[in-house]
């Protein structure tokens, strides 16, 4: 399964919210230097749909605030 979601690195607190469009709105403590905001992400995603942290990956959007990720198991 696919989602697009729409980061906030750097956030006070980590949360994943559905928004009406079927996106998801991620917040990680994370700063987005050196992958680590994606890694914070796929921990998080990985948490709130259930699944192995290595069944979550980016596939668009690695540098930027707004990201395609697959989800596998859904």
């Amino acid at each position: 399964m696919r989602i697009n979601i729409k980061v906030h690195a750097r956030s006070k607190r980590e949360s994943v919210v559905a928004q009406p469009d079927g996106s998801y709105k991620v917040d990680v403590k994370a700063p987005p230097v050196e992958g680590a905001a994606n890694e914070a992400i796929c921990e998080l995603l990985a948490s709130h749909f259930k699944v192995h942290k290595r069944d979550v990956r980016v596939v668009l959007g690695s540098t930027n605030n707004k990201k395609v990720v697959e989800i596998d198991g859904l």
